[in-house]
């Protein structure tokens, strides 16, 4: 099989993340925990081939992307070095809305002088001449107008498109449409980690529902220490977010809760946490006989592994779509691998959505 030919947008912690886990896995050959498929279809995670990447930081753009893995502000240090990329040249990528307030100082971005069209054009020409396949989006949250213009670029380029991020793409008509209209597939939006806050609550809220208990009043609080919770804190960018982990959560709700019934969001940036995220959990309610419980949960994960282990999935669902000549947001993987997919299901659900879209059915 030929390799999964990906274009990487925005070269930050996740990224880190997902380039160094893949490492992780050629060094330690054999090595399977952490994996929710060793293979797909009959792709396994080194088929993956970073071959062209983007981003906006002046130590990142201009670097090989071995070495931008590594500059500052991410993180990440699993492996010592991730083999295979120092011929591949991080590319200017246009700002917009990519860089708010509490990060630029950490992220540093260039002073941008080329006009849009001209980057387009750049960032055209460099996908063409690099052979890839399909985008990976990994720009904060918040990055509306800069995500629609990749999300364009993957259009022009018959490009899939793996949207990581709380900027409804794939779950919007519109922009499904256009997908759908030029046969392309896409994954999103919002990647749903592998063990996170969001897949937590959704499987603890689904137990209360199937044990016939009552949920009341609940709420998910989240802190962490990298640059994802530093841009966070400017509550603007947090609107697509909220909606986002909310309806994860509510989507599995017998009722609705009123919205001053439930707070599932970001809270707070603590800058020695690095990349480990806490997240607190409340439910309130009622059980049989309308006795009250309450049940709390403090969650203590790596952000970057939690985001990495579904992207690793995400990118070989798009290229087996690819090969299958299936176009426009694919239900199952999303369902299962995203918070706010086009259509909500149970865990259960489009597990098994995704194992039947895996044998072709």
């Amino acid at each position: 099989m030929n390799k999964i030919k990906v274009g990487i947008i925005g070269v930050g912690n996740c990224f880190a993340g997902l380039a160094q886990g893949i490492e992780y896995y050629k060094k330690k050959k054999g090595k399977k925990t952490g994996l929710m498929h060793e293979r797909i279809g009959d792709y396994g995670i080194n088929d993956i081939d970073f071959v062209c990447a983007f981003d906006v930081g002046r130590n990142k753009v201009g670097s090989p992307l071995s070495e931008a893995i590594y500059s500052e502000p991410n993180k990440v240090k699993w492996v010592e070095s991730v083999t295979g990329y120092d011929d591949v040249t991080v590319k200017e990528s246009p700002i917009l809305d990519g860089v708010g307030i509490y990060v630029a100082n950490m992220i540093k971005p260039v002073k941008q002088t080329k006009p849009i069209a001209q980057l387009e054009k750049e960032a055209i020409e460099e996908i063409e001449g690099s052979g890839a396949r399909i985008l990976i989006n990994y720009l904060p949250v918040g990055s509306q107008k800069a995500t629609e213009f990749w999300a364009n670029i993957a259009l022009k380029m018959n490009c899939g498109l793996v949207n990581c991020i709380p900027v409804f793409i794939a779950s919007s008509k519109e922009w499904a449409s256009k997908f759908e209209q030029k046969h392309i597939p896409i994954v999103g939006d919002d990647v749903k980690g592998v063990l996170g806050a969001t897949i937590t609550h959704r499987t603890l809220a689904k137990l209360c529902v199937d044990r016939g208990a009552s949920i009341d009043r609940t709420y998910q609080i989240n802190v962490g220490g990298n640059t994802d919770f530093c841009n966070m804190l400017e509550r603007s960018r947090l609107e697509s977010k909220r909606i986002s982990k909310t309806e994860a959560v509510q989507s599995l709700m017998v009722k609705r809760l009123p919205s001053d019934n439930v707070y599932i969001g970001p809270s707070d940036f603590i800058t020695f946490l690095g990349n480990t995220k806490l997240a607190f959990i409340r439910f309130e309610g009622k059980m049989f006989a309308d006795m009250p419980f309450n049940m709390e949960l403090r969650l203590e994960v790596d952000d970057k592994a939690n985001s990495g282990g579904v992207a690793i999935d995400a990118l070989r669902f798009c290229q087996l779509a690819i090969d299958r000549e299936i176009g426009g947001p694919l239900i199952g993987p999303s369902a299962w691998l995203m918070k706010h997919p086009p259509i909500q299901y149970s865990d259960e659900e489009a597990k098994g959505l995704v194992e039947d879209f895996i044998k072709g059915e």
